[in-house]
């Protein structure tokens, strides 16, 4: 009998010597006992998680058959004796039992049964099983000692099978960590992070969804990510949870993992989200993401698909969250710094100072817009160029400018150096101003400069436009108070006693003088109270014909003592405008005084319409017109345009200027067109009160 169990064993021994596979050895061992023991065999093998038996059914010529027993159908607790094997008979079994258990449709007496012993695998999960005999005889040379023998002879090659299948599992883990840790580190956007986790992780933990959550570093609100929460949760408002609320919560104020199997018998759990959605949440294991001591949020894996989850699924979720979190941290930062970049390139961009960027070798990096303006040049002509050769300076040297930033900056000198000069612009020469900063590394290296160049050419025009606003104002006020002191001196004198038909004119005189400086006096108040802020759009209704019907007949008298003609097209009862009725006065009495100021011959033209909800008002002229040179600073202060001084016609330079700004203050639009020689036309838009 020994040796026979002996045969027994060598030929299990020479099959299974190769086979590293748990199902291999259960469908080996079956039919090399129902050969050896002439009766039929069974084998059975629990899956992990408890829900069904694979099992191997062999007859005594050695052909087997597999097949699936679901757990709900096979009891086994009572019939197996985890220490020995043990005969059971089928008579000695209730109906019910019979009826229920598919292992009792085999036997026609009796089955020899013996547990295999349990032995780690799938992680956590215990490898167990049954091998029995079906029917065996007094003759069967299997005895109840020798199945026990055997069943400790296979034991090893089980429990080989089984920790290479649990090597291979480590193996297939440890990739797709891998392959997760590298797919992360080579991704610096949130949402390619989160879409190349999720299916991984769903994948090698087998589970329905994971969810993300991450802690708002100014509020302390856990807020979930809706990338990471499947369809279902679009459509709700994003989920954020408080510190300690919920098992998110408790994890993320905690930084401990938790297992949670059932997720409604937990106090934690939060359900909202639950019945918001419609989804069931049945279990979830939760890991804090960590970076460095810090908790930055959650991971969850939620509804294990076989099963509950254990400590190993724990064990490969933080393995996870690990790079994740790191990842996270490197997305994050990065999107700082590419929005700090941004910015700082939009303001450099945005600045009105033509900008230079210098590298610490002193060649150009970066130019903006307004540089390249000044300078009247393309990037590719600056980029990359020694600044010393691509700013060139009337006097002086671009880079002993530069040495003396350097300078400044190495000796913690808080004052940043300015010069004043003339840089070469195509072939003439620009005054700017410039001023420069150095940005120095921790090795106290100056690693790059920066210099500002203020465009000093409108600050010059400026000034010469306010020194002939001076001059003009002097020149003004000069003449008719010489006049008034004149006639006034005539009259003190008796020039014109008992005539009164000449001291009627002298006193006309006088009197037209001083309104001449009274209007002078106006202009320079209506030019402060714009300067202060003061003339705003009040909520009076004002009509406009009654306005005009106050400006254009004295304008008509003085067009006909000049020879001119002047045309009046002005719409009846045109619709009220809220404005200030000082300003809109000012307004049209300098368009139309301009108008014959600036015409020495030929027609003056005033049309007032309705066009909508606006009114149009039309002055237009056949004077002098406008040099096209001189139009984009018509509405400058103090400009006047060069054949204006040139023909000698007085002016201060303000009128436009208080026009233009009095008509936008009241939303209204000002246009002009004119052609040098031919004439001008300006265009009056205002809307119209509701």
């Amino acid at each position: 009998m020994t040796t026979h169990i002996h045969d027994l064993w060598e030929k299990l021994s020479q099959e299974l010597a190769t086979t590293y596979d748990v199902h291999g050895v259960c469908s080996a061992a079956a039919s090399a006992l129902a050969m050896y023991a002439r009766t039929t065999t069974i084998v059975g093998l629990q899956e992990p998680y408890g829900r069904y038996y694979d099992i191997w059914i062999a007859q005594p010529d050695g052909e087997s058959e597999q097949t699936r027993w679901d757990n709900g159908r096979i009891n086994l607790t009572k019939l197996i004796n985890p220490t020995q094997p043990t005969r059971h008979r089928k008579h000695d079994q209730s109906p019910t039992e019979i009826v229920t258990n598919e292992l009792w449709v085999i036997p026609r007496e009796s089955l020899l049964l013996s547990a295999l012993p349990p032995a780690n695998y799938f992680g956590d999960a215990l490898l167990q099983g049954i091998i029995g005999l079906v029917d065996p005889t007094a003759e069967c040379p299997l005895s109840e000692a020798s199945l026990h023998s055997t069943i400790t002879f296979l034991t090893p090659f089980l429990e080989r099978a089984a920790l290479q299948y649990e090597r291979d599992r480590q193996a297939i883990e440890f990739a797709v960590i891998s392959d997760i840790s590298h797919s992360l580190a080579a991704s610096l956007r949130l949402e390619e992070i989160f879409d190349r986790v999720v299916a991984d992780i769903r994948r090698v933990l087998d589970v329905e969804t994971i969810s993300l959550a991450l802690i708002n570093e100014a509020t302390g609100m856990i807020v979930f990510v809706p990338e990471m929460m499947g369809a279902l949760f679009q459509k709700i408002p994003p989920i954020e949870l408080r510190p300690g609320e919920g098992i998110a919560g408790w994890v993320a104020l905690h930084g401990e993992p938790v297992i949670v199997n059932n997720a409604y018998a937990d106090t934690r759990f939060f359900s909202q989200s639950d019945n918001m959605t419609g989804f069931k949440t049945h279990s979830i294991l939760c890991v804090p993401l960590r970076a460095g001591e810090q908790v930055i949020g959650i991971m969850e894996a939620i509804n294990k698909h076989n099963g509950e989850f254990t400590q190993h699924d724990q064990i490969l979720l933080s393995a996870l969250s690990g790079p994740l979190a790191t990842a996270i941290v490197n997305a994050r930062l990065h999107q700082n710094v590419v929005s700090e970049k941004r910015r700082m390139e939009t303001m450099f961009q945005s600045m009105s100072e033509g900008m230079l960027n210098i590298s610490g070798e002193g060649k150009i990096t970066a130019v903006n817009d307004s540089m390249l303006t000044l300078l009247r040049r393309q990037p590719e002509s600056l980029v990359d160029k020694p600044a010393r050769e691509a700013i060139i300076l009337k006097e002086g040297d671009f880079t002993s400018f530069l040495q003396e930033i350097r300078t400044n900056a190495l000796n913690d000198d808080a004052d940043y150096p300015q010069l004043a000069c003339e840089i070469k612009q195509n072939g003439s020469f620009v005054p700017v101003l410039a001023s420069g900063a150095a940005i120095v590394d921790e090795e106290g290296e100056v690693s790059e400069l920066i210099v500002a160049f203020t465009d000093l050419r409108q600050i010059r025009e400026v000034e010469r436009m306010r020194d002939d606003f001076f001059h003009n104002v002097v020149h003004e006020l000069r003449t008719p108070l010489a006049t008034i002191l004149m006639y006034a001196r005539l009259l003190l004198n008796g020039r014109a006693r008992n005539d009164e038909e000449k001291t009627t004119r002298f006193l006309q005189v006088i009197e037209r003088e001083s309104d001449r400086l009274q209007t002078m006096v106006r202009q320079m108040l209506q030019l402060a109270k714009l300067e202060a802020k003061e003339i705003q759009r009040s909520a009076e209704r004002v009509q406009l014909n009654a306005i005009l019907e106050e400006i254009l007949p004295p304008m008509a008298d003085r067009a006909t003592e000049k020879g001119l003609t002047f045309i009046q097209k002005v719409k009846p009862d045109l619709p009220p405008i809220v404005a200030d009725r000082e300003t809109i006065y000012m307004i049209f009495k300098n368009l139309v005084e301009n108008a014959l100021k600036f015409t020495l011959a030929g027609t003056v033209k005033v049309d007032a319409r309705v066009d909508g909800r606006k009114i149009v008002v039309v002055v237009s002229d056949e004077g002098i017109g406008i040099p096209e040179a001189a139009l984009p600073n018509l509405f400058k202060r103090f400009y006047r345009t060069q054949t204006a001084v040139e023909r000698g016609i007085a002016g201060t330079g303000i009128g436009l200027y208080m026009v233009k700004e009095g008509i936008e203050k009241h939303k209204g639009e000002l246009t002009v067109q004119s052609t040098e020689g031919k004439g001008t036309t300006f265009t009056v838009t205002l809307p119209a009160a509701n």
